[in-house]
């Protein structure tokens, strides 16, 4: 049978859909909220999704929204409402849902939509992939409103830091809806007049610029010149730096002018905890244009990248390399950590340092713990090697008396003290 995600914060009604779905021979996965659905879409593709609108982290129609503009709404959604509208139906089905069921929801009303939604063909042409799939997290977030801040006053921009796919999905964050689409490594004819006019008001995108020959340089050169008459905008990236590109033999004009606007790609160093969500979404990217078999990663694999050093200026290029031979390299369905390490042996986890003799004990409690235990080992060392001397133990640890009888107490270390000492003896 088919293969089910419900999305609902509420409890009672994840169980009860489970419940009756499952009676009916799915296999069923529940998801509490916006997040962890994107993280079951992350990993699979469900044959339904039956989506709650009202939710308290992100609500079903951004959901909705969000996966139609990555490219992920390639199942039927049922949306789901205690509260619908017919503004809502309508504009749920505008974005891609296939059916809307208002609660409460009665048995048998249910068992026929998800009937009748599960014989939807909802594949068809999947759009392409954009940051608008990736708001939600901060890094793509402000990359996407330094992308638009930037075009917005330019016809020309140059991405440093990246190439292939994550080029393409900025530049296809920028292209106007319905507006024409021209990738000029894939362009093996001359740049014409008749072209651009073709291309008038839509994007000129070059994947990789060290990837042009000659031919494709002086198409280059040509749409440079006229792209802000015909209102194109020019996205072009580079695997390489343009000092490299003019010591290759590139016009120097050309590169001048391809620099004047540029935006490096982030760091992939600097976002660590957003790398997880990041390599899902290439995966499941992959694997729904047929790229590599059906694969999802595991926790200690994801974390295993999560931790690596990721060269600054091809971190983007090698991570989506990688995520691609081990989806095809795998033998299970699940990419598990033995997978990272049969193709980057380097980032197995060595030993950690050696505590110092005698101190391992320490070592292994939380700071809290560790300090207190010392500064009782530290005080009954001092103790004893006075004498139980008050006056010399205060001077020795740079402490004012009170203080010390203070400290000694908290921590539970006897003084021993004789009246002697209590006179300065």
């Amino acid at each position: 049978m088919a293969e089910i995600l419900v999305v609902d914060d509420e409890i009672g009604i994840r169980e009860l859909l489970s419940e009756i779905l499952a009676d009916e021979g799915h296999d069923v996965r529940l998801a509490e909220n916006a997040a962890a659905a994107r993280r079951i879409r992350s990993e699979r593709t469900p044959d339904l999704v039956l989506l709650d609108i009202w939710m308290p982290d992100t609500d079903g129609i951004s959901l909705l929204k969000e996966w139609s503009a990555a490219g992920l709404l390639t199942m039927p959604v049922v949306m789901m409402s205690g509260h619908g509208t017919i503004d809502t139906a309508v504009e749920a089905t505008r974005i891609g849902a296939v059916d809307f069921l208002e609660k409460p929801i009665a048995l048998q009303k249910l068992l026929s939509t998800v009937k009748k939604a599960l014989k939807h063909d909802h594949i068809g042409q999947r759009p392409p992939l954009t940051l608008e799939a990736l708001a939600h997290a901060p890094l793509f977030r402000d990359l996407k409103k330094r992308l638009e801040q930037a075009a917005a006053k330019t016809s020309v921009l140059l991405l440093k830091g990246g190439s292939g796919p994550i080029a393409e999905i900025c530049a296809r964050t920028l292209q106007r809806p319905h507006s024409p689409w021209l990738d000029l490594c894939e362009s093996t004819a001359p740049m014409t007049q008749e072209l651009l006019q073709k291309t008038a008001g839509g994007l000129i995108y070059v994947s990789d610029l060290a990837a042009l020959g000659k031919l494709q340089q002086m198409s280059l050169a040509f749409a440079l010149e006229r792209v802000h008459k015909h209102n194109i905008l020019l996205v072009a990236a580079s695997s390489q730096s343009l000092a490299s590109l003019g010591a290759r033999g590139w016009d120097a004009q050309l590169l001048a002018r391809l620099g004047e606007v540029w935006l490096a790609l982030p760091n992939l160093n600097q976002h660590a905890d957003e790398l997880p969500e990041v390599i899902g979404l290439f995966l499941t990217r992959m694997v729904e244009r047929q790229e590599v078999p059906l694969r999802h990663f595991s926790s200690a694999a994801l974390n295993l990248l999560r931790v690596r050093k990721w060269p600054a200026e091809t971190g983007w290029n090698e991570l989506q390399a990688l995520i691609r031979n081990l989806a095809l390299t795998a033998l299970e369905e699940e990419i598990s950590e033995a997978d990272v390490l049969r193709l980057l042996p380097e980032e197995a986890p060595v030993a950690g340092p050696m505590a110092p003799e005698g101190l391992q004990e320490l070592f292994e409690q939380p700071l809290r713990e560790a300090r207190d235990a010392f500064e009782r080992h530290y005080f009954e060392y001092l103790l004893k090697a006075e004498g139980g001397n008050m006056t010399r133990v205060a001077d020795r640890s740079g402490l004012e008396r009170t203080h010390l009888y203070r400290k000694l107490k908290q921590l539970g270390v006897a003084t021993g003290r004789r009246s002697g000492e209590e006179n300065g003896a």
